[in-house]
């Protein structure tokens, strides 16, 4: 764990206005510290065409903290040796985690099972005992604590420790009608956040929240879900990160199986009971690693980034997402000034990060 001063550095800049995953890591490796990075923001910011940068105050984060403990969580951040290995394989993992509860349970094997808001019953029931034959052969189900097809997971395997990732703070039931579900996750399994806490869940939180679960996992089974649901984006995140992709076939007569069929039929593996998931997650030597090394963000380069350089980065960006790796060829410019330009875009106000590495401008 970080020292107190460390932690209130890197707390600052995590919660400062712009700064995401892609940029915090850029930051950390730009000037070595949290500290040094937070005095550097201010001429970054100006240099995007930003007029400065509002940096968030030491009292904001001493409050956060205070918040923090007394709900009973804690700090989980990215340099730290117990963050998740598998969430640290994603290129834009959380800088830090809240969480609270047992955190062996992310020592065992980990399948996310999501779903439709508005499942059958009869889906319900298939994923609560479906979650609860994982518990029974020592796998940690993971859900993000909606309505429908989330509750019924987290239900099943309540009793053998379950993983709950929310889109707020951890003090936010949400929906409401889950308070207990929540409490008890957080008492007997593991509550997870991004979010600090009091923060109310936005239309924007749930694909962060998503991409937690789709990266902690090891494999990700879906159970009814739309064609154009968070379910499936949260399947096709899974796959980006090269994890399984498992789901249940359903009724075509059905809408709420549209979304499974659909994924079934674009290479996600049918699966039906708990035996077909456990062989496809747990190889015979009983383990499944990664072969590389998480990614590393670009070394920043502050050379060469001229006056030219940085407009024609900017002149091929649009409100249409386009890759950085097109923004390179295109713009004749090295990895490392064209991501400079990037974030110092970012750090202005006026890029947003996609996913897949892409990148916009927001005005």
């Amino acid at each position: 764990m970080p020292n107190g001063k460390d932690i209130i550095s890197k707390l600052r800049l995590i919660r400062t206005p712009y700064i995401g995953p892609v940029s915090y890591r850029q930051l950390l490796g730009r000037f070595g510290s949290a500290g040094a990075a937070l005095d550097g923001l201010p001429e970054l910011a100006v240099r995007g065409g930003g007029r400065g940068v509002t940096i968030a105050t030491r009292a904001v984060v001493e409050k956060e903290i205070g918040s923090v403990a007394a709900l009973g969580g804690r700090y989980l951040f990215i340099d730290e040796p117990d963050y998740p290995q598998w969430l640290l394989h994603i290129e834009n993992a959380p800088p830090v985690l809240t969480v609270k509860g047992r955190m062996d349970l992310l020592d065992r094997p980990l399948v996310a099972m999501v779903g439709a808001r508005n499942a059958s019953a009869g889906a319900c029931r298939f994923a609560r005992t479906l979650a609860f034959d994982l518990g029974q052969r020592g796998i940690t189900v993971m859900s993000g604590l909606a309505r429908g097809i989330d509750t019924a997971a987290h239900v099943g395997s309540i009793d053998t420790g379950t993983v709950g990732v929310i889109a707020g703070g951890m003090d936010i039931y949400y929906p409401p009608e889950n308070r207990e579900l929540q409490d008890a996750i957080a008492d007997n399994g593991l509550l997870i956040a991004e979010q600090p806490p009091h923060t109310e869940p936005r239309a924007r939180h749930f694909p962060y929240r998503n991409r937690i679960i789709a990266g902690l996992a090891r494999g990700t089974v879906v159970i009814e879900a739309a064609p154009k649901s968070g379910s499936l984006i949260t399947a096709r995140l899974a796959a980006d990160a090269g994890r399984e992709v498992m789901a249940i076939p359903g009724s075509p007569l059905d809408p709420r199986s549209h979304g499974c069929n659909q994924l079934i039929r674009e290479g996600a593996t049918l699966v039906q009971n708990a035996s077909e998931i456990a062989e496809l997650i747990m190889p015979l030597d009983g383990r499944m690693t990664f072969n590389a090394s998480p990614p590393q963000p670009v070394q920043l380069s502050f050379e060469g980034e001229s006056e030219p350089a940085r407009r024609a980065v900017a002149d091929l960006l649009g409100m249409n997402y386009v890759a950085v790796d097109e923004l390179v060829r295109q713009s004749g410019g090295s990895q490392s000034v064209v991501q400079t330009v990037l974030l110092e875009l970012e750090l202005s106000g006026r890029l947003e990060r996609g996913a897949g590495g892409k990148v916009r401008l927001t005005a």
